[in-house]
């Protein structure tokens, strides 16, 4: 029988492509397991899902028809294991031997044979951030971001750090301090084991999922909106700060998982469960945060499957979204009140074409270690290649108004 952990990470290959469903999704849906195989299985299934293009040229050779997709995703979790994670042979091999039925089990034993007596030396020839990065994204992130289009998809093969935002007054032992306060762990980290978890200290965040507010500088006692708030790190830090949040979320479930993680971490906000689309709070704010959904593409370092479900018809899709939550957002601030929109897409259709003027600049001295990625118009571009000796971060888009 074939391990759990590989069993895990078949059945969360084929969640993502072939049922679609989104990886975290997956990971909740799997039968129970002792911890150690299901964090195991989820590093194995977002190796291939990071390295996939990579992997399938590979396996190419010793092909000659193309194997039903249990197989072929089996095939995929056998050469990663023997090419990217170190995993003996003998385990890898006759693990994803035990996957298959039984009339593809010499096929997959003859092919990871081959992988194995080649070695990584089988990936050298290949020009990796192309194979593993669509055609289309490929190209929009180049019409964006020009020739740092192939930094953006080398960074995107390396599993990301657990970042974490401290509450005031909290230190934790072992972290990097990046220079916007970010808290830095290795990769692979669990949270809940991290002393001060249960206490509430601190919470997961990428450090550029932190900057939008602090770009929006809530003000103890100020009246702040935040649209769109689940799962809520945002939501944190501006309860953290002292401001009055009304925190708006559309689906029930994401609401009871903000209300979760802010009742962990002791932090006051009036939850609203509705359509910012249609929902009216009768009044204005002091400063409003918009976080607007998007493709996610700024995430894949943390969410690899992300590649293999977004479509190009998904970004102006999104984009449209996003309008109409922007002209909802600007009529809920108050004259002389400030707006922060962000996205954590690396789309410019969902960022920099929102923006092409009227924005209060974001000044040097307001992103430290970060200057660079201020945008001519004085918004903010973040990307995963930036602060790469640090471990990089996630691309994101934000943009401030003043009202």
């Amino acid at each position: 029988m074939a391990s759990p952990t590989r069993t895990a990470a078949l059945a969360l290959l084929t969640a993502v492509l072939q049922s679609r469903r989104p990886l975290e999704e997956a990971l909740d849906g799997l039968p129970p397991m002792p911890p150690r195989d299901r964090a195991a299985g989820h590093r194995i299934a977002a190796t291939v899902l990071r390295r996939m293009g990579s992997l399938d040229a590979v396996l190419e050779p010793w092909l000659k028809r193309e194997p039903p997709p249990e197989v072929r995703n089996t095939l995929r979790i056998g050469a990663a294991e023997l090419l990217l994670l170190g995993t003996p042979p003998h385990a890898a091999v006759s693990d994803c031997v035990a996957l298959v039925p039984r009339p593809f089990a010499g096929l997959v034993n003859a092919v990871l044979r081959r992988v194995s007596e080649a070695g990584v030396a089988a990936l050298e020839g290949l020009d990796a951030p192309r194979p593993d990065t669509p055609s289309w994204l490929w190209t929009a992130w180049h019409a964006t971001h020009g020739t740092a289009v192939r930094a953006i998809a080398l960074a995107h093969a390396q599993e990301a750090a657990l970042d974490l935002s401290l509450k005031p007054g909290a230190t934790l032992e072992g972290a990097i301090m990046l220079p916007n306060g970010t808290a830095r762990m290795p990769a692979g980290t669990r949270i809940t084991e991290i002393p001060g978890f249960a206490e509430g200290r601190f919470w997961a965040q990428d450090a550029a999922a932190a900057l939008p507010v602090r770009l929006l500088a809530p003000q103890p006692g100020e009246r702040v909106l935040d649209l769109c708030a689940a799962p809520g790190g945002k939501t944190a830090q501006l309860a953290a700060a002292g401001a009055q949040v009304v925190a708006v979320e559309r689906g029930r479930k994401r609401a009871e998982r903000l209300h979760e993680n802010l009742t962990r971490l002791g932090l006051p906000a009036d939850i609203v469960i509705a359509d910012a689309l249609r929902w009216d709070p009768g009044t204005q704010f002091d400063a409003v945060l918009l976080d607007a959904p998007c493709t996610a593409t700024g995430t894949i370092r943390r969410h690899p499957d992300v590649v293999h479900l977004k479509k190009l018809q998904d970004v102006e899709r999104q984009a449209e979204q996003q309008r109409a939550l922007l002209a909802a957002a600007r009529r809920w601030v108050r004259p002389g009140g400030r707006l922060v929109f962000a996205t954590c897409s690396l789309q410019g259709e969902e960022g920099e074409a929102h923006f092409p003027d009227g924005l209060d600049p974001i000044r040097p001295e307001e992103v430290p270690g970060l200057e660079g990625a201020i945008t001519p118009q004085g918004a903010l571009r973040t990307r995963p290649d930036m602060w790469a000796e640090q471990g990089g971060m996630d691309g994101f888009f934000i943009a401030r108004q003043m009202f």
